[in-house]
């Protein structure tokens, strides 16, 4: 009677090799990520504030035409930039949400006029649904107005992402964070910044 032949040492080592392959996989996807984190979490803790052309602010929620507390926050430190003079002209960013009256942007704006910023020191890009369309819109205002350096105002692990987005668009680029309201939890960060390290991921990949 035949016995049955036994496995040669190549397929033995088949699944040895595939696990191995994919420890090396994740091993080096980890690596990337903690990479993009500590690129992020560097900037996030710069304050790039310099005289530019222009002081781009990206915009966040608004209710019912008024800036949510993080959109005033990134607005008022906008403000304080042109108080500076740092640039003479300020950018909004956003497009509307539920409510089609208003859109982040013309929220923006209408606030830093309130505050007293002359209406012809203000554009607002009102548009965009997102912060890559921001980045590529407020690229195209300012080649057409002959802009080309801007310090870009929003919440510090926002930053990175931003910088990238606007200098793919061969803008030179000083990011400048809003003072945070708290600080945030250690919970709160890892997620903030697992996020933002993914969206740029996405971004680099033409997914988004």
């Amino acid at each position: 009677m035949l016995s049955p032949a036994a496995p040669n040492s190549s397929s033995r080592k088949r699944p040895h090799i595939g696990r191995k392959l994919l420890l090396a996989a994740f091993l080096a996807v980890l690596a990337y990520f903690v990479a993009v984190s500590a690129l992020i979490v560097r900037q996030a803790e710069r304050d790039e504030a310099h005289s530019a052309d222009a002081i781009v602010v990206f915009g966040a929620a608004e209710y019912a035409g008024r800036p949510s507390p993080v959109y005033r926050a990134r607005l008022e430190h906008g403000y304080d930039l042109f108080q500076r003079q740092l640039a003479g002209l300020i950018i909004t960013t956003g497009g509307s949400a539920d409510d089609p009256r208003f859109s982040e942007g013309g929220v923006g704006r209408d606030y830093l006029m309130r505050r007293g910023v002359p209406e012809n020191r203000i554009i607002a890009e009102i548009l965009a649904t997102n912060t890559d369309i921001s980045a590529e819109r407020v690229a195209n205002i300012m080649r057409t107005n002959g802009l080309r350096s801007c310090v870009a105002v929003s919440d510090p692990y926002h930053l990175f992402r931003i910088k990238q987005m606007l200098a793919s668009q061969g803008v030179a680029v000083y990011a400048s964070p809003r003072a945070e309201a708290r600080p945030l939890s250690l919970r709160e960060r890892a997620l903030t910044i697992s996020r933002e390290a993914l969206s740029y991921t996405l971004w680099k990949m033409h997914v988004t």
